[in-house]
């Protein structure tokens, strides 16, 4: 059974309000579209994500306005692509593979920033085995049930820069500059330069 429903903010003067009325943002109906099924990593995301946004008191970013850091690459990232914005395409999502679920929101524009951290401890024992519903549980649950929110200093991310690209010396395909390495004196790919590595002799 696929959940259509909006998340309703107890704090109707916040950004949930001016989502729905001033720009068109994916409901999570949508965002199950999106991501291909539903399930708690979805549902935990969209949650994690709104909850960001609205510490920020931010619309979702049409370029890098806001820039996210998560900490893991589950399912969740799919919804918090789709409510923030950030995407690795347009370089305002930096993974960091810590395996936690965290995300970490950044506004350019108020250099204000935001941990959301999904800690899950009001969530019942019982329910834990059954995804349909714990996801149910953890898109209607009180915030402070599931979420710790803090707000943090960091030094604004660069913004995403283009770089050139070069030929890799071995395999001749085009590679950014930047993902190179040098292998006696050829300029080459990363893939390259590991199956090189593994060639080597061991001592």
């Amino acid at each position: 059974m696929i959940l259509r429903l909006k998340y309703e903010s107890k704090n109707e003067n916040l950004v949930l309000r001016k989502y729905y009325e001033e720009v068109h943002v994916m409901e999570y109906a949508e965002i199950i579209e999106f991501h291909g099924h539903e399930c708690p990593g979805l549902a935990m995301g969209y949650r994690m994500a709104l909850a960001g946004m609205e510490v920020l008191n931010a619309l979702r970013s049409e370029d890098e306005e806001i820039v996210a850091i998560v900490e893991n690459d589950a399912c969740g990232v799919d919804a918090l692509q789709c409510v923030t914005g950030c995407t690795f395409g347009k370089g305002n999502l930096i993974f960091k593979d810590y395996g936690k679920h965290s995300y970490t929101l950044y506004s350019r524009k108020t250099g204000k920033g935001v941990r959301v951290l999904f800690h899950g401890n009001g969530i019942p024992e019982d329910m834990k085995e059954n995804r349909e519903q714990l996801s149910r549980f953890i898109l209607q649950a009180p915030e402070s049930e599931i979420l710790s929110l803090k707000e943090v200093l960091m030094e604004t991310p660069e913004p995403a820069r283009l770089h050139d690209s070069v030929y890799c010396d071995i395999c001749g395909e085009n590679v950014m500059v930047t993902r190179t390495r040098d292998l006696d004196g050829r300029r080459v790919c990363i893939p390259c330069a590991e199956k090189a590595e593994r060639a080597l002799p061991n001592d």
